[in-house]
């Protein structure tokens, strides 16, 4: 049975979920289909109603209930959970947020903690607030303290040898308060390119600090040892720092930590310091947190361009109890993340597709309707999830901090926190849909599949439209390909140009708006990535970070651009022909009298592959060679060939990853298994024997930086990274950074 069909998969769900979520064997072959994964998770998660006496019949309706939801692609839970329910791991949740004390005893047992996290799939979130600050007293040794951000360093190299297990990626967030006194080193600490690349960074933004900003008067930097005034700034030229680097790169972010415990339902239990990786889920020391979204593009009657407030109603209600459920039977990495996260029981139920019903609806993304519209939609998912978690009170009881928490006397409720916005990378490619709240990211783009074949994705809803409208045309679609974006067409009418924008044809500020008004009726806070052109100024990231203050957001993400790509190859526009004159001729490297290097054993398709990596004398790579173990045929002399070139690339100072990225990927007719991973060919094989090299610490032949989200492409594929949802992802293959 094909499974693409039975559940409504794209070619590229399908490969996404191969990669990343389908149980595999010990020799990394795929043993579940689709339709096994989505029954596994729904017989796990509904299992946990037993626990509250309910009897088999009607637990086995419940899992009929969840499978369907799930099948449908009306509602996905968070990747962990797709993955790992039912699974020997089973560990479930996306979020963790740890406590770095000031003590080297907590700060080791942080980074521990950390490393256990990451193994299971979950993402981090710190504040180093509590750390004193660089040059400060240590009173047990009579040092010198080196400060929170030195210490950052141990937590980003502990995620870089992890890695997450090879499902996820390792992710962190890192929050200093603006008011602790290592704060301008921290506002700069990703100026160097190669630290932190395992780290998203926010400045935790106090309403002291705003008003000092907006009034233009100085603030206080105090100690947090001793809890003393060592210092005080102009507040408006730390958030001109804050501007001038998040304009820069992107970061770092700022969370409004006041307005974030302003809503903390149980302020009894702690103060809330930080938040998960992409900023959505503010969370106390030891607190997990497990999402889900709904997909909104199916909530639609489209022939009568209306919402179907019933089935998004029955959806909510049925969402809330799954991710209740997902508490109870989640194994937790450790054992105050388990007594922590069961005393308040937080869910975040979200949504995805917003930009695809807006789409069906025929309102722009960027119009005061699409606004309204969005406090409308959310108001309705916040009521009727409220309900839900209230009825499930009612049957299995009330969050253990219940007493003394913000509902206490007002609503009995399950769930300490029941909404939140978070980001949908992957879950929205496995659904089809649109990414969180954001707009598209492109209504076409060119997407590599098998052996660099290129194709050009279109939007469904564009194409149906152009079709119906007359001007849909091959090379029409191929010329929005470029760009990504309709506009400048005279061939499309005004009114479909205003419904399929993109991310970048708004305004930045359409996009904080489109935040607030989620926000407003959100319990944790909303994960949006605001877009800025690569032609803004500082002044426009000022102005979008004050209109968020202004609106009520909890925090704020942006991205200019072009500003974290680092360009190897400077190239004309298309067509163009570039001078003779004065252009550079690259003479490759001389052999020196000596070298050393290692033989690697690939095992391929074709048979075992022999590939020789060779340094020169100052250990940058200078040439590759490769046998076959069997002698002779096509294969043999493709694979010569390609290290023949190979060898002149590095001869000629071509940067190793480049290389990489080039290779990679490639697939022949008959790919294998080595070392748990699959080799697609003998050029893929040489990538992988050339990543581990470069792994174990060799240089390159330039200047380029061990980052993996600088070059604007996808370190898996080269496909185009797009910023959305204060996080990164390939729609190509799948990857995300969070």
């Amino acid at each position: 049975m094909d499974a693409t069909k039975v559940l409504n998969l794209s070619q590229n769900a399908l490969k996404v979920l191969e990669k990343r979520y389908l149980k595999k064997n010990e020799e990394g072959r795929v043993i579940e289909t689709p339709e096994d994964l989505f029954r596994r998770v729904a017989k796990c998660v509904a299992a946990a109603d037993l626990r509250y006496r309910k009897s088999q019949d009607k637990v086995e309706k419940v899992e009929q209930e969840f499978y369907g939801m799930l099948t449908s692609l009306e509602f996905l839970p968070n990747s962990p959970t797709l993955m790992n329910a039912g699974r020997r791991l089973g560990q479930l949740s996306a979020c963790f947020v740890i406590p770095v004390e000031d003590s080297m005893e907590s700060i080791f047992d942080a980074v521990k903690y950390t490393a256990i996290i990451h193994k299971s799939g979950g993402g981090t979130g710190f504040s180093f607030s509590r750390l004193r600050p660089n040059g400060d007293i240590v009173g047990s040794t009579k040092g010198i303290s080196s400060g929170p951000v030195s210490f950052m360093t141990v937590f980003d190299t502990a995620t870089e040898a992890v890695k997450q297990g090879g499902t996820r990626r390792g992710a962190n967030m890192g929050i200093l308060r603006v008011d602790h006194p290592d704060i301008l080193s921290f506002i700069t600490c990703k100026d160097d390119l190669n630290k932190f690349n395992n780290f998203n960074i926010s400045v935790a933004i106090t309403e002291e600090f705003m008003r000092a900003v907006l009034e233009d008067k100085e603030y206080n930097l105090i100690n947090p040892r001793t809890r003393k005034v060592v210092n005080s700034l102009r507040a408006k030229d730390v958030f001109h720092l804050i501007v001038e680097h998040a304009w820069k790169n992107g970061e770092p972010g700022i969370v409004f930590i006041d307005r974030v415990n302003e809503s903390n339902p149980t302020p009894k239990v702690g103060t809330i310091e930080s938040t998960n990786p992409c900023g959505e889920q503010p969370l106390l020391p030891y607190e997990s947190c497990n999402l889900g979204s709904i997909n909104l593009a199916r909530m639609v009657d489209a022939r009568r361009r209306e919402i179907e407030w019933e089935k998004l109603g029955e959806i909510t209600r049925n969402a809330v109890h799954f991710l209740d459920n997902v508490i109870d039977i989640n194994k937790y990495p450790l054992k105050k993340i388990e007594e922590m996260t069961l005393a308040n029981r937080k869910i975040g139920l979200g949504v995805m597709g917003w930009a695809d019903m807006l789409i069906q609806l025929g309102i722009p993304y960027n119009s005061e309707r699409a606004v309204r519209l969005a406090e409308e939609v959310m108001l309705f998912i916040q009521r009727e999830g409220k309900q839900a978690s209230s009825a499930l009170a009612e049957e299995r009881g009330v969050f253990p901090n219940y007493e003394g928490s913000i509902y206490d006397g007002k609503i009995r409720l399950r769930n300490a926190t029941v909404t939140t916005i978070a980001p949908t990378g992957t879950l929205s490619i496995i659904a089809g849909c649109s990414s969180g709240i954001e707009p598209l990211f492109a209504v076409s783009y060119v997407r590599t599949v098998m052996e660099g074949t290129k194709l050009i994705e279109i939007n469904p809803y564009f194409e149906q439209v152009a079709k119906e409208r007359g001007f849909w045309s091959r090379r029409l679609m191929e010329q929005i390909s470029e760009t990504g974006s309709v506009q400048g067409f005279d061939e499309i009418p005004d009114d479909v140009k205003a419904i399929f924008v993109t991310a970048h044809d708004i305004s930045p500020a359409d996009h904080v708006m489109m935040q607030a008004a989620f926000q407003k009726y959100v319990d944790n806070a909303v994960s949006k990535t605001v877009n800025f052109p690569k032609d803004a100024t500082p002044r426009d990231v000022e102005n979008v970070y004050l209109l968020a203050y202004e609106l009520g957001c909890k925090g704020v993400t942006v991205y200019r651009d072009g500003s974290r790509q680092q360009q190897v190859l400077t190239k004309g526009k298309k067509g163009e022909k570039q001078p003779e004159e004065g252009r550079q001729k690259i003479v490759p490297r001389k052999r020196p009298a000596v070298i050393k290097g290692t033989t690697r054993l690939m095992k391929t398709g074709c048979g075992n592959l022999y590939v020789t990596i060779n340094e020169d004398e100052e250990g940058h790579l200078f040439e590759l060679f490769t046998s076959m173990g069997k002698a002779g045929g096509c294969a043999a002399s493709q694979s010569e060939a390609i290290g023949r070139l190979v060898s002149l690339a590095f001869r000629s100072n071509i940067e190793p990853d480049e290389v990489i990225k080039q290779l990679k990927g490639i697939m022949c007719h008959s790919p294998t298994w080595h070392e748990g991973g699959r080799i697609l060919s003998c050029s893929d094989a040489i990538a992988s024997a050339l990543q581990r090299y470069r792994e174990k610490g060799s240089k390159g032949n330039g200047d380029s930086h061990k980052v993996v989200m600088l070059m604007g492409a996808c370190p898996e594929c080269g496909g185009a990274v797009e910023h959305e949802g204060g996080c990164a992802v390939c729609h190509n293959c799948g990857f995300t950074r969070c």
